[in-house]
């Protein structure tokens, strides 16, 4: 696998090899001086263009960066379009393991560019074109943001609602769409009531990162457990245990959540939404879960 330096190296040498390139910054992970080291690590890569048209019609300049395993460009893509405006990106993976998403953003957009980026590191700019940024780089780090009570509720709200869709799919035996709803909607909403109360505890400094993916190893071990033991969907019935395993934890993290900064909180839909779901559990099943 290549070095970081050879990578580095590799990056701007082609860069530098194309005359519409006029600058050259790094985003992402690598980009953030706190977030984890590791070789899964991508090069975020971002080449500022006076024209980025050429580059587009003749691609033969890609190959300088190595063998692809493969690529994507989501901008061409018509089931996942891409959202970045003007700028045009290359996700690749190579051979050798490493992984370089590399977009193309013309000069005139650099501004609207800047405003989704919250960590920018300028690699090469001869002409001086990124000297807004004054030292070089932007460094905004992703801290969870302390909740107002508005959203709080929102969050309780939605977790209950979406709860009996769960129990809809179930009952119909629809298990995938039981499983989406639980996984996606509730659990995600318990993450985020996770994610809140972790922050808490440290005055809100902390990121949890992309799809929370540093959450587990930020709560303790007993919590981080009870979480991962609510993934099993093997089963109709593990997807019940599951409902009800996460309808408690949430039910439980909320109220403490509630009682420690003086939040309001719906305890009386709780408690409505939970009866609904027990009444429509399978029969053999439901005494456990008073």
């Amino acid at each position: 696998m290549r070095s970081e330096k050879e990578m580095y190296d590799l990056i701007l040498n082609v860069a530098k090899s194309l005359p519409q390139v006029k600058a050259v910054a790094l985003t992402g992970s690598r980009a953030n001086q706190v977030a984890p080291k590791d070789i899964f690590q991508d090069y975020d890569v971002v080449y500022f263009v006076e024209e980025k048209k050429p580059l587009l019609r003749d691609r033969s300049w890609l190959e300088g960066f190595g063998k692809r395993v493969i690529m994507q460009c989501p901008e061409e893509m018509d089931l996942f379009p891409a959202t970045l405006g003007e700028c045009f990106t290359f996700l690749m993976l190579f051979s050798d393991g490493n992984r370089i998403d590399l977009m193309l953003c013309p000069i005139k957009n650099k501004q609207e560019w800047l405003v989704t980026e919250k960590n920018v590191e300028v690699l090469w700019d001869p002409t001086q074109l990124l000297s807004f940024l004054n030292d070089g780089s932007k460094k905004m780090p992703y801290l969870v943001k302390k909740p107002t009570q508005a959203e709080f509720l929102d969050c309780c709200n939605e977790f209950w609602w979406v709860s009996t869709y769960v129990v809809k799919g179930l009952r119909r035996q629809e298990n995938l769409y039981a499983i989406d709803h639980l996984y996606g909607n509730c659990q995600r909403e318990l993450r985020r009531l996770l994610t809140w109360h972790v922050a808490s505890r440290q005055n809100y400094t902390i990121d949890t990162g992309k799809n929370d993916k540093y959450l587990l190893k930020l709560l303790s071990t007993d919590t981080s457990q009870q979480f991962t033991q609510l993934l099993d969907f093997t089963t109709r019935i593990k997807i019940w245990e599951s409902l009800f395993s996460t309808q408690q934890f949430f039910h439980q993290t909320a109220i403490n959540y509630a009682d420690k900064f003086d939040f309001s909180y719906d305890l009386e839909t709780a408690e409505d939404v939970l009866n609904y779901c027990r009444q429509w559990a399978p029969s053999d099943f439901n005494a456990n879960c008073k």
